[in-house]
């Protein structure tokens, strides 16, 4: 029956893609299929052509820019298509020729002997919120490289405001601001229109990530995210729309190493090393939850605005918020206390924090789409 698979390795670019096919078995011949047009009708035509005489197809090219185009068509027309983790693909450490046909064969072979780790695939809606909580995150640094602008030239011309910034005695203060050269003002009103712009875009991604979010799958686990510290909407918003479905995380411990949060290690007969985070899988998940577990060196309690947000989710959503709270304040200032740095001690109670982000999730399955 094995013989009777054929599995396709397919490198893929922006103009094209380069095949190679595996006959099933473990002596099945590699052969290069050669390179056709990344378009549709060249991807059905090459499907039609290796899927003759009931030979099953499988399917499978690295996560990239190319997006995930490729493996829905495949899996419409009933064929199984991975899209595997470039950073876990097993390489030769002589290896020192790289091809696109080289990578198209191995990618062919891996599969067939399933060494191969595939990402997991949104559909289109999670990955429309996902495209949008980015260019949000993008806004926020475009926002946060004007303002940094703005206070260099300040800066240089040896203006110093002495008060927290970007308030709107802030902005009183800069349009009170007089010097020398004429030619000063006009930086100066460019630098604040560069700032304001920027602002104006962050909050018009803000608004329609909310307006988004009722007609979305994973609602329901984002409310819910909600009844933490540190996790206001967009926060919660993002983390889901980076992480997806938590479901596929078997335990928290899943989680935590998907994340990078977990330390890395050496072990050699009875030598055994831990070395620092692993910072492995998605980076802008982890740093949300490094910024939120800043939040739990506070003692524990619950702010009016964290009440509001508690008031329509269930009590055992809640509960699990709260013996977070209790757990992770205490944890923190114990660690502090210890004399660790404060980026280890954040990193720790991150880690922790992760797994109760996957205990609340567990409990609200995704709402009917």
């Amino acid at each position: 029956m094995g013989d009777r698979i054929t599995y396709i390795g397919l490198d893929v670019h922006k103009d094209g893609i380069v095949v190679a096919v595996a006959e099933g078995g473990r002596r099945g011949e590699v052969r290069e299929y050669g390179r056709i047009g990344n378009t549709p009708a060249a991807l059905q035509r090459l499907a039609s052509k290796l899927g003759r005489e009931g030979v099953e197809l499988r399917f499978c090219y690295e996560a990239g820019p190319c997006g995930y185009g490729i493996q829905r068509q495949l899996s419409a027309h009933g064929h199984e298509c991975i899209v595997v983790a470039p950073s876990l693909i097993p390489k030769r450490p002589g290896d020192r020729v790289k091809t696109d046909r080289r990578d198209a064969a191995s990618l062919a072979k891996l599969h067939r002997a399933g060494e191969l780790t595939a990402v997991w695939v949104p559909d289109r809606r999670h990955e429309a919120m996902r495209d949008l909580v980015r260019a949000r995150l993008d806004a926020v640094r475009a926002l946060r490289r004007a303002r940094q602008q703005l206070s260099g030239f300040l800066l240089r011309q040896g203006c110093h405001y002495g008060r927290p910034a970007w308030t709107k005695l802030h902005r009183r203060w800069l349009a009170g601001l007089r010097f020398e050269q004429a030619v000063h003002h006009i930086v100066l009103e460019d630098y604040i229109a560069a700032v304001e712009a920027a602002e104006a875009r962050r909050d018009r991604l803000t608004a329609q990530i909310e307006a988004m979010l009722p007609d979305w799958t994973l609602a329901p686990v984002v409310a819910a995210l909600q009844t933490m510290r540190g996790m206001a909407l967009v926060n919660a918003a993002t983390l889901v729309a980076e992480l997806g479905d938590l479901s596929r995380f078997a335990n928290p411990r899943q989680l935590m190493a998907y994340l990078g949060l977990v330390p890395s290690e050496h072990s050699s007969g009875a030598s055994v090393k831990h070395g620092g985070l692993t910072k492995a899988g998605n980076s802008a998940a982890r740093r949300l939850l490094i910024e939120a577990a800043w939040t739990y060196r506070f003692p524990a309690r619950v702010s009016r605005e964290l009440r509001l947000r508690q008031e329509e989710q269930p009590r055992p959503i809640c509960e699990i918020a709260w013996k977070a709270q209790l757990r992770l304040c205490v944890r923190y200032r114990k660690l502090a206390r210890s004399g660790k740095p404060a980026n280890v001690v954040t990193a720790a109670i991150a880690r922790e924090l992760a797994g109760f982000v996957w205990a609340i999730a567990r409990r609200l399955p995704p709402a009917a789409g």
